[in-house]
């Protein structure tokens, strides 16, 4: 579903996305409760998800769609200026992000991305984004991550140091000599013992717990 108050920008996503052929848009919104009143009647898998709209914006509208059981992959669309919102997004629980400037190609290797459970940030834009909430970290959250990282196990703590740095799936599996299922399975459960709802989060906590 592509959610955004400008028709031109839904048009022009629904040919790009639609010109895919492994991929089909479902469905259109100009706000965030008018995308979660159509994901009611037809759900979809992904979403891409404005931020600035009118009646809802999309950080609501993400912690909504999150909160829902089995909930659908959000990928929230923004410039760059507006990381703020992007900051407050994922920490809802949004699993990436595209800047509106995206090239074509790459929107596309991004939904793939998300849909197969990887990480649709590019690790210069998530060094960004932890940058800005560590600077603004105090003394309390540093010892909260520090206890939440202890609770890890080396090898979980060698995966999320490496999540930390934006590294994909298959990049971890080469640098740590293991497969990616059992990547994936260490990231299973440092999401659990961090509270982590996506990627971003567990690397604000290892950034908080001093680690990178």
């Amino acid at each position: 579903m592509i959610v955004d108050d400008d028709p031109l920008v839904r048009s022009g996503l629904r040919l790009l996305v639609g010109g895919d052929p492994g991929l089909e848009v479902i469905a259109e919104a100009g706000d965030g409760r008018e995308a979660l009143a159509r994901y009611a009647a037809d759900p979809v898998d992904l979403l891409l998800m404005d931020l600035r709209m009118p009646v809802m914006d999309g950080i609501d509208a993400t912690a909504a769609f999150k909160a829902a059981p089995n909930p659908p992959a959000v990928i929230v669309l923004t410039t760059f200026d507006a990381d703020e919102y992007v900051v407050r997004a994922l920490a809802v629980g949004a699993d990436g992000f595209l800047l509106k400037d995206t090239p074509p190609a790459e929107i596309i290797t991004a939904i793939g991305r998300v849909l197969a459970g990887e990480p649709a940030l590019s690790p210069s834009v998530t060094a960004a984004l932890i940058k800005q909430v560590v600077d603004g970290r105090d003394g309390n959250r540093e010892s909260t991550a520090r206890e939440a990282v202890d609770a890890l196990t080396g090898r979980e703590r060698e995966v999320a140091v490496c999540l930390a740095r934006g590294a994909s799936n298959a990049e971890i599996a080469s640098e740590l000599y293991m497969s990616v299922a059992t990547v994936k399975a260490h990231i299973s459960r440092i999401f659990t013992k961090l509270d982590a709802a996506n990627r971003v989060q567990v690397a604000i906590r290892i950034h908080d717990a001093g680690l990178t």
